[in-house]
């Protein structure tokens, strides 16, 4: 048995901070488009404190960035931090291509 290991902070890491789904919502929706937290909260459907409470952890973590635009703040991501969980999430691509490349020749041999 493995005993309990203390996780890393949220703040800290970029993979337990992505742990949240709603966290990997607002990347999505970052991806492509610099928002403000109140278009966040109108798209996702959420109040504001809790929009800026995970804006808070992502740039924490380095995952997003801000920028002032007059009276509001934009957030984007930040491609450099995203890196790293794109390249470690790209191995799996690969063993995903395997298998459904033994799937297939195993429908085509029947």
């Amino acid at each position: 048995m493995i005993p309990n290991m203390p996780r890393a902070a949220t703040t800290s890491d970029a993979f337990n901070a992505i742990a949240e789904p709603r966290r990997r919502e607002i990347l999505s929706l970052l991806a492509f488009e610099e928002r403000s937290v109140g278009d966040l909260g109108d798209r996702l459907g959420w109040a504001q404190p809790s929009v800026s409470k995970h804006l808070r952890v992502l740039s924490d973590v380095g995952l997003v960035r801000a920028r002032r635009d007059g009276k509001r703040v934009l957030y984007r991501t930040n491609a450099e931090a995203i890196k790293p969980l794109h390249d470690w999430t790209s191995t799996f691509q690969q063993l995903w291509r395997q298998q459904l490349s033994r799937v297939k020749a195993r429908a085509e041999a029947k």
